[in-house]
Order: C-alpha cells, then structure tokens, then sequence
C-alpha cells in the first residue's frame, strides 16, 4: 500500500507561482508513473500532469502545457508540480495519484486570486 502526502498548496494571486510536493512511502512498479488531478469547484477532476520513469516521459493538460512542470526526486520519493503564471482557473484541489489510479493523496487546496 502506497501512501501519497500532498504539500505546497495556499493562496497566491494570478501570475503567481506555486510548487507542490507530494512524498510517496515507495516508488517502485506501477508507482513509476506519478500524477497530479486536480478538482476545480463544481467542475469534473481533471488530470494535469503525468510522469512514467520507465518510459522516460511527461505529459501535459493542454491548459497546462508551457506553465506547469511535473519533476520527481527519486532519491526522495518524491514528485513536485512547479506551477508558474498562475490563472483563476487553476484553482482546485489538487492531488498525487499513483499506481495507475490505486492511490490517492488526501488533496491540497491552491486558490488564485
């Protein structure tokens, strides 16, 4: 059982940047890859950024792309969200995910103002 602990989120006005942290007990088999979703307010979960260590690969939210970067520390176990020009829309909470979906983080809020 892998756990995901989320940090990093706040208040931050837009154009802002934020860096979420998520530190995960273990990365090993399918806990290669590592996400982040996000849930805007009254809107559907939505993925955002993914990161596969075995393929060597990341992709990327198109409302994303060219603002946000996913990196991971495996020395650490753990994966970042550097978020950059922050908009309104990016509000949500935003969660790690692994194992193809098996585990979640409990979440952390990011509000632009």
């Amino acid at each position: 059982h892998v756990q995901l602990v989320e940090s990093g989120g706040g208040s931050v006005q837009a154009g802002g940047s934020m860096r979420l942290s998520c530190a995960a007990s273990e990365f090993s088999g399918s806990e290669n890859c590592m996400a982040w979703f996000r849930l805007p307010p009254g809107k559907k979960r939505e993925g955002v950024a993914a990161d596969c260590a075995d393929a060597a690969s990341t992709i990327y939210a198109d409302s994303v792309k060219g603002r946000f970067t996913i990196s991971r520390d495996n020395a650490k176990n753990t994966v970042y969200l550097q978020m950059n020009s922050l908009k309104s829309d990016d509000t949500g909470l935003y969660f790690c995910v692994t194992g193809n979906g098996a585990y979640w983080g409990q979440g952390t809020q990011v509000t632009v103002s």
